[in-house]
């Protein structure tokens, strides 16, 4: 199939991203399906240089959203980060990734009771401004 997710629609539904979810999946079909989708659809699985990087845990998704904090207020001065605001980040292999910290700090504000207290006092030293 090779198109990109979105670019096939077919009434309301991303037929070309299920198709790419299909291909990332393939080790998870049933021999059956896999059939079907090589046959039918002439589908095959990805390549593993082509499957998107796997997930990233939630304590490393913590540890870099904070980090990205710490090194906006450093560049800033503050962390009063507008709600769309995607700081980059550079991480140890080199690779840039884009950190929706605008939206992370919003939301730690109007969660600010429900929040792991260790992340709580980790924005309260970088200087939150929790109202």
């Amino acid at each position: 199939m090779g198109a990109e997710p979105g670019s096939v629609v077919v009434q309301g539904e991303d037929f070309a991203g299920w198709g790419r979810a299909q291909q990332i999946g393939w080790a998870k079909l049933a021999p059956a399906q896999q059939w079907a989708l090589e046959h039918v659809l002439g589908l095959e699985p990805l390549p593993a240089e082509q499957k998107p990087a796997g997930k990233v845990a939630h304590a490393e998704k913590e540890q870099r959203t904070l980090a990205a904090a710490a090194q906006y207020r450093t560049r800033e001065g503050h962390l009063n980060v507008p709600r769309k605001h995607k700081e980059p980040l550079e991480l140890a292999d080199g690779t840039t990734v884009q950190i929706s910290l605008g939206l992370f700090i919003a939301n730690s504000r109007s969660r600010r009771g429900d929040i792991p207290t260790d992340r709580a006092k980790r924005l309260t030293q970088l200087g939150i401004r929790w109202e």
